[in-house]
């Protein structure tokens, strides 16, 4: 014979069932801070690779680009808070905004300085998206021609 919960009983299941589910959802809010971390720390440190091996990587992007009949393309993309005034001179436009970057996106402005500037190619560092209305993330893009 089957019994039938109370209301008390059937009110307990579903606050412990409410708070399974508030604690699973923490957890899993608590491991996306902890990747963004990570992330903006490995993107804030220099990369360790060589001329060579940027050239290299470059070349791939760039050749699949023309072969698509494209004259740019999105090279990288990183979060505002990488640039020393998240991003508020690149929105902007204005001048020396170059020297607001850091980590990875500062080593890409270098190496295109270094080795592509001299071969005639332009970068454009741009937001690229406004979350709430604020500044979000960079895209860094590369063109020819």
């Amino acid at each position: 014979m089957t019994t039938l919960m109370t209301v008390k009983e059937l009110q307990m299941k579903i606050a412990e069932a409410e708070s399974a589910k508030a604690s699973l959802a923490l957890k899993h809010q608590q491991a996306e801070e902890r990747e963004k971390a990570e992330l903006l720390d490995r993107l804030s440190k220099p990369s360790g690779k060589t001329d060579d091996e940027v050239m290299e990587k470059a070349s791939i992007i760039i050749n699949r680009a023309v072969e698509n009949g494209l004259m740019s393309v999105q090279v990288f993309r990183f979060p505002h808070t990488l640039c020393s005034d998240n991003g508020r001179a690149i929105n902007q436009g204005e001048q020396g905004w170059e020297k607001t970057l850091t980590g990875i996106p500062k080593e890409i402005f270098e190496f295109w300085g270094r080795q592509l500037q001299p071969r005639g190619y332009h970068i454009r560092y741009e937001i690229i998206d406004y979350p709430g209305g604020m500044p979000g993330d960079v895209g860094i893009v590369l063109s020819w021609g």
